[in-house]
C-alpha cells in the first residue's frame, strides 16, 4: 500500500481526538462543580490527549489525496480504534480502580453504542463518570450513523451500498451537497435527544438522570446511571417514553430527515421499517401475553414492559426494566433470537439488521420458485428496487461471518472457563452491540464486572467487528489489502 496513505488517515484521527480531548471538559466541569477530585483526572486527561492530537494533527497536515477504498477502510479502522482507545484513559485514570482492559471495554462499548458495562455502583458514581459515558455513547451514535450514510456505501459494506433507502428513484438522494444532510443529520439527532430528555424529565426521571438517559436512548446504547437500569424509577410512563424513542433511534435517519425536512411521507414505504415494527410489535405482544398469562401479571403492564424490553433488545438499546429471563423459558429463548436481529440500516441501532432479512427471504423466495419453473427469471428485489448479485452475496457473507465470529468466540470464551450460555450470550450481545446478555452473571440485571480481562479484549473485539459491519476489519487482514 502507498504510505502516503497513513497521513491523512492519522491526520483525521488526531482531529477526532482532539475533539474529544475537548467534551473531556464537560464532565471535568461538572466533578468540579459537585466537589469530586475526578475533575483532575478528566482536566489532565484532555490536556495531555489534546496536546498529542495536535502535535500529531500538525505533523501529518497536508494536502488530502483523493478518497479511494484503501483510505476509507484504514481511515474507519483507525478512527474507531482511536475513539476506544482515547475515550478509555480517562476512566482507567479515575479512582474506579478499573484494569485498562475494564476500561477499554466500557469504552468500546460506550463508543460502538453496546451498553455492557463492567461498572458496578453507578447510583454513587461520580456525575463526571457517569456524564462521560454518556457522552461516549451521544458520539458513538452520531459516527455510526455517518458511517453506514456516508462511508460504508462507498466501501460497499453495508449502509446504503445495497439499495437507497429514501426513494426507489436511484438519482434522488436526501440532499445534494454533503454539507446540507450532515446539518439537517445533526439538527435532528439533537432535537431527538432534547425532546427525549425534556419527555424524561417531565415524567420524574430529575434532571441529570434525563440527560443522561436521553443521549443513551437516541443513540440506542444502554448505558444507565442506575445499577438497575430503568427498573430504579418504577414507571410505566418512562417506560413508555423509552420505548418511543428506542424505535424512533432504530429507524433509517435519511428517512428521518427526508420525513421531517422534505414532509415526504413516501419515505416511510422503505420496506426494512414496515418489517422491523411489524417484528417489534409481534414479538412484545406474544411477550407480554405470555408474562400476564404465566405470571399473573396485569395485561396492561405486561405489555408496557414487554414492548420496553424488546424495543431495547431489537434497537439493541440494551436497557432492562425487569429481569425477563425469569418471566418463563419462552421469553429467555425470544430474548436470546431477538439479540441477533437489530434494528434497520443507516440507524443507530446494531445486530444483523433488518434489511439483511428482507433480502434473504426474497432470495428464498426467488429460489424455491425457480425450482417449480427453472426457466424463468425472478429478480430478487428491495421494495421496487432489483437487488444485483454481488449485494446478495455480500449480504450472505455478512451473515456467514457474523456466526462464524459467534461461534469461534464462543468456544474461546468457553475455554477461558465461561459455561455455555454466558459465552455464547457474552459473543452475540458484544457482535451485535446489544449490552445484556442472558444468565446470572450477564443477564439484563447483571453487568460483566466479574468477566477476566482476556475474555474483555475479545469482547471489545467483537463489539468493533459488529459495529463496522465485520467486512470492514477483516479486510485489512488480506493481503492484497496492503500491495500497492
Amino acid at each position: 500500500m502507498n504510505a502516503s496513505l497513513f497521513r491523512p488517515a492519522i491526520y483525521i484521527a488526531a482531529l477526532c481526538g482532539l475533539y474529544l480531548a475537548t467534551a473531556m471538559f464537560l464532565p471535568a466541569m461538572m466533578d468540579l462543580y459537585y466537589g469530586h477530585d475526578d475533575w483532575q483526572v478528566f482536566a489532565l486527561s484532555g490536556f495531555m490527549v489534546g496536546g498529542l492530537s495536535m502535535m500529531t494533527a500538525l505533523a501529518t497536515r497536508g494536502p488530502p489525496p483523493a478518497f479511494n477504498k484503501r483510505l476509507g477502510f484504514l481511515l474507519v479502522n483507525l478512527l474507531w480504534a482511536t475513539f476506544s482507545i482515547v475515550g478509555a484513559i480517562p476512566l482507567y485514570l479515575a479512582e474506579n480502580e478499573l484494569s485498562f482492559a475494564q476500561a477499554l471495554f466500557e469504552s468500546v462499548s460506550g463508543i460502538t453504542t453496546t451498553g455492557s458495562t463492567v461498572i458496578t455502583g453507578l447510583d454513587t458514581m461520580p456525575r463526571g463518570i457517569l456524564l462521560w459515558r454518556s457522552l461516549l455513547c451521544w458520539f458513538g451514535g452520531i459516527g455510526i450513523v455517518a458511517l453506514g450514510l456516508f462511508i460504508l456505501p462507498f466501501l460497499k459494506v453495508g449502509g446504503m451500498s445495497v439499495f437507497k433507502l429514501e426513494s426507489s428513484d436511484t438519482n434522488d438522494k436526501p440532499f445534494a451537497r454533503l454539507a446540507s444532510f450532515t446539518r439537517a443529520f445533526i439538527a435532528i439527532y439533537l432535537l431527538l435527544t432534547l425532546t427525549c430528555m425534556v419527555a424524561y424529565d417531565i415524567a420524574g426521571m430529575g434532571h441529570f438522570d434525563a440527560l443522561n438517559h436521553a443521549m443513551s436512548t437516541v443513540a440506542t446504547a444502554g448505558f444507565s446511571t442506575r445499577d438497575m437500569s430503568f427498573a430504579y424509577y418504577d414507571s410505566e410512563a418512562i417506560l413508555v417514553i423509552g420505548t418511543i424513542f428506542l424505535t424512533i433511534g432504530s429507524l433509517p435517519f435519511s428517512v428521518l430527515i427526508l420525513l421531517a425536512v422534505r414532509r415526504r411521507l413516501n419515505t416511510l414505504r422503505d420496506p426494512q421499517i414496515l418489517v422491523f415494527i411489524s417484528y417489534l410489535c409481534a414479538f412484545s405482544i406474544l411477550l407480554g401475553v405470555y408474562h400476564h398469562l404465566r405470571n399473573g401479571v396485569e395485561i396492561d403492564t405486561a405489555l408496557i414492559h414487554s414492548f420496553f424490553n424488546m424495543a431495547s433488545i431489537l434497537s439493541t438499546g440494551g436497557f432492562a426494566s425487569d429481569d425477563y429471563t425469569l418471566w418463563g423459558p419462552f421469553a429467555v429463548t425470544l430474548a436470546f433470537f431477538a439479540t441477533a436481529i437489530g434494528g434497520c440500516s443507516g440507524s443507530t441501532a446494531g445486530g444483523i439488521k433488518t434489511y439483511r432479512f428482507v433480502i434473504i427471504f426474497n432470495i428464498i423466495r426467488s429460489g424455491l420458485k425457480r425450482l417449480i419453473y427453472p426457466n424463468a427469471v425472478y429478480p430478487v428485489r428491495y421494495g421496487n428496487i432489483t437487488v444485483e448479485p454481488d449485494a446478495q452475496r455480500g449480504v450472505f457473507l455478512f451473515v456467514s461471518l457474523f456466526l462464524a465470529l459467534w461461534a469461534f468466540g464462543s468456544m474461546a470464551m468457553s475455554a477461558m472457563g465461561y459455561d455455555f450460555l454466558t459465552a455464547t450470550s457474552a459473543v452475540l450481545t458484544c457482535l451485535a452491540n446489544v449490552g445484556p446478555g442472558i444468565g446470572p452473571i450477564i443477564g439484563p440485571v447483571g453487568n460483566f464486572s466479574t468477566i477476566g480481562d482476556p475474555a474483555l479484549y475479545l469482547l471489545s473485539l467483537m463489539m468493533l467487528l459488529g459495529r463496522l459491519e465485520i467486512l470492514t476489519v477483516l479486510v485489512l487482514l488480506t493481503p492484497i489489502f496492503w500491495r500497492q
